[in-house]
């Protein structure tokens, strides 16, 4: 099981206003504030954004991405809109999907640093 993941962003302070406003439907507010990071959670820290100033911009598909979970569809829908608003870029449109194991709902962004982050909702089991 994983406990927690930290990426890289070149302006801290804007990024973690941002992080903040489309991790908010999704039931995660920022946790922790250190002078070279921000904790993002429900109750500690799941994400974590690191200041890299000098860091690249990652390329549009690095071939990795972080997916949170979401309550609901309606939360993915409002995690995307919000990132697009703030100027992140669509990745993936909020919609149905198949995974490997079960179909889902899901949405994908990329933020202002390259790095690309997806909601997803599962469906529930009778």
């Amino acid at each position: 099981m994983i406990d927690h993941v930290s990426i890289a962003v070149r302006d801290l302070a804007a990024s973690a206003v941002i992080y903040e406003r489309f991790l908010t439907p999704l039931g995660m507010k920022r946790v922790v504030e250190r002078a070279d990071s921000v904790g993002f959670g429900k109750t500690y820290p799941e994400l974590w954004l690191n200041a890299r100033p000098a860091g690249p911009r990652l390329p549009a598909d690095t071939g990795h991405h972080v997916c949170l979970r979401a309550p609901d569809e309606a939360a993915i829908k409002a995690f995307h809109k919000i990132a697009l608003e703030h100027g992140c870029t669509d990745a993936g449109a909020p919609g149905p999907r198949q995974g490997a194991m079960t179909g889902y709902y899901g949405a994908f962004i990329q933020d202002k640093d390259g790095n690309k982050i997806e909601a997803a909702t599962f469906p529930r089991k009778a």
